[in-house]
C-alpha cells in the first residue's frame, strides 16, 4: 500500500509531505500490510491543531490497522498531546520527518506516550539541506524551499518553537532544484519559506532574497514563471526591488504579512513595520511595477484592539491597495505573550473579522471589475479553471493543466473572472 500523507498548513508543508513521503517509502512503511497514514499537521492557530486531531480520530476509525504518524509544526510544539492520543503510533518532530531514518523503526502497539515520540530541540538546528523532489503530487505549480525558521518572536506566534530558528538553502541547491522541476514540465515555481525575506545571511557572501531571485532566473532561463510566496515588506532588498521592475517572469503578486493596520498593535505584536511603512512599499513597488496585486494577512481581534485601532486596520485595505485578504480571527496560542494580554470578546472579535472579510471581498470584486476586457495569461491549475500572473482565479473552457494560455476576459461573477473562447496560447 502506498503512503498516504495528510498535509494541513502552508506550502512549505506541501513541499516537505512530498519529501516525507519519498523518505517513508525508502524505510518501507508502504510495504506495510495495512497501510501507513502521516499527517503533517500545522499550529499556525488553535483551530488548526483541532482539525488536526479530529482528522487523526477519523482516520483511525477508517483505518483501524493503519500505522498513524503525526509530525509538522503542531507536533513540534505538542509532542506530548499527540503522543497521548490512543490513535497515534508515532510523533516526529519537524527535523526528523525529512530523514528515513525516522520512519524504519515504528514502535509497537500498545507502547507508552513517551516511547512514541521522537522530537528533538529544534532551536539546534542550525543548517537546511536541499531537498530535492520531482514533482509535487496534485499541483501544477511546483513549491521549493528557499528558507526555514524565524529568527523574530511576534507575540502572537508560535511557529518559531516549531520551525527553529532561519535558516537557509544554499542557492546552489536551491537552482537545482528549480532546474529539476522545470525540466519535469513545470512551467510555474513558488520560492517558499517561514521568513522568506530574511534569506541569506547565514550563507557565505552577503546573500539576500532578491540577488537569489534574480541568480534563479538567470540560471533557469525555461522557467516561465516565478512567484514569492508570504513576504515580510520590511526586509524587502534592493535587488528584489530591481527583480520586480525589470523581470517579466517574475510574477506580479505579493502577499504581505502585515498583520494590522494599527502602529499601537503592531508594537504589542513586535512586529518590525508600522502602517505607514507598507503603505509606502505598496505606493512604491506600484510605481515600478502598475500590474502589481497585493494581497495580505491581517488579524482581527488582537488583544486589546479598540474600536479605534481595528478601523485603522479596515483603512489599510484601501490605503495598501489589497486584493487577496487572508483574515485570521484571533486565537491565543498558549505559550505566547498575546495568550497573557488582556483579551477581547469572542462576539467582537468574529464581528470585526467579518467585517474585514468584507472589506476584502469588496476590494477582490473592484480587482475583477479593472480586470475585465484585458488579455491575461493564465495558468490552468485544473478543467475550467487557471489563475492570471497576478494570481487571480479565472473560470475558462480548453487549455490543459500546466499549460499557459493567452485569453481575453469577458467578466466575472464575483468570485472568478471569465475567459472568452479563443486559440491563443502563450508564448
Amino acid at each position: 500500500m502506498a503512503v498516504d500523507v495528510v498535509t494541513f498548513g502552508c506550502r512549505l508543508n506541501t513541499y516537505e509531505s512530498e519529501v516525507m513521503k519519498r523518505e517513508a517509502d525508502a524505510a518501507g512503511l508502504g510495504a506495510l500490510e495495512n497501510g501507513a497514514i502521516i499527517f503533517n499537521t500545522c499550529a499556525v492557530t488553535s483551530e488548526a491543531v483541532r482539525q488536526a486531531r479530529q482528522a487523526i480520530r477519523k482516520a483511525r476509525r477508517d483505518n483501524p490497522q493503519a500505522r498513524i504518524i503525526v509530525t509538522g509544526c503542531a507536533a513540534q510544539t505538542g509532542a506530548d498531546e499527540f503522543a497521548a492520543m490512543d490513535e497515534v503510533d508515532l510523533v516526529l518532530g519537524n527535523e526528523e520527518k525529512l530523514k528515513s531514518n525516522s520512519y524504519r523503526m515504528l514502535p509497537d502497539f500498545g507502547v507508552n506516550q513517551f516511547e512514541k515520540v521522537r522530537v528533538n530541540d529544534i532551536m539546534e538546528v542550525r543548517e537546511t539541506a536541499s531537498h530535492m523532489v520531482d514533482a509535487i503530487e496534485g499541483r501544477v505549480r511546483a513549491f521549493v524551499q528557499v528558507q526555514n525558521g524565524c529568527d523574530h518572536r511576534c507575540t502572537f506566534c508560535i511557529i518559531p518553537y516549531g520551525r527553529g530558528n532561519s535558516r537557509s538553502v544554499p542557492m546552489g541547491g536551491v537552482i537545482e532544484q528549480v532546474k529539476r522541476l522545470v525540466g519535469n514540465g513545470y512551467n510555474e515555481v513558488v520560492l517558499t519559506g517561514v521568513d522568506m525575506t530574511s534569506y541569506g545571511p547565514d550563507l557565505p557572501g552577503s546573500l539576500r532574497l532578491g540577488k537569489l531571485v534574480k541568480t534563479v532566473l538567470s540560471q533557469v532561463p525555461d522557467l516561465k514563471r516565478l512567484r514569492l510566496s508570504s513576504i515580510d515588506s520590511i526586509e524587502a532588498d534592493d535587488d528584489l526591488m530591481e527583480a520586480l521592475a525589470t523581470e517579466t517572469r517574475l510574477m506580479p503578486h505579493l502577499h504581505l504579512s502585515l498583520q494590522s493596520g494599527d502602529n499601537m498593535i503592531l508594537k504589542r505584536m513586535k512586529r518590525r513595520h508600522l502602517r505607514e511603512n507598507s503603505i509606502e512599499f505598496c505606493e512604491n513597488v506600484r510605481k515600478i511595477r502598475p500590474d502589481i496585486v497585493f494581497g495580505a494577512d491581517i488579524i482581527a481581534g488582537f488583544p486589546t484592539e479598540t474600536d479605534a485601532m481595528f478601523e485603522n486596520s479596515i483603512g489599510i485595505v484601501e490605503e495598501c491597495g489589497l486584493t487577496h485578504l487572508h483574515v485570521f480571527p484571533f486565537s491565543p496560542r498558549e505559550g505566547t505573550p498575546a495568550a497573557r494580554m488582556p483579551q477581547v470578546n469572542r462576539q467582537i472579535v468574529k464581528a470585526r473579522a467579518a467585517r474585514l472579510r468584507a472589506a476584502g471581498e469588496a476590494a477582490y470584486r473592484s480587482h475583477l471589475d479593472r480586470l475585465v476586457g484585458t488579455n491575461q495569461r493564465i495558468l490552468v491549475e485544473r478543467e475550467g479553471l487557471g489563475r492570471t500572473e497576478g494570481f487571480t482565479l479565472v473560470g475558462l473552457n480548453g487549455g490543459a493543466p500546466g499549460e499557459i494560455i493567452e485569453r481575453p476576459i469577458s467578466g466575472h461573477d464575483g468570485d472568478r473572472l471569465l475567459a472568452a473562447d479563443s486559440d491563443r496560447h502563450a508564448a
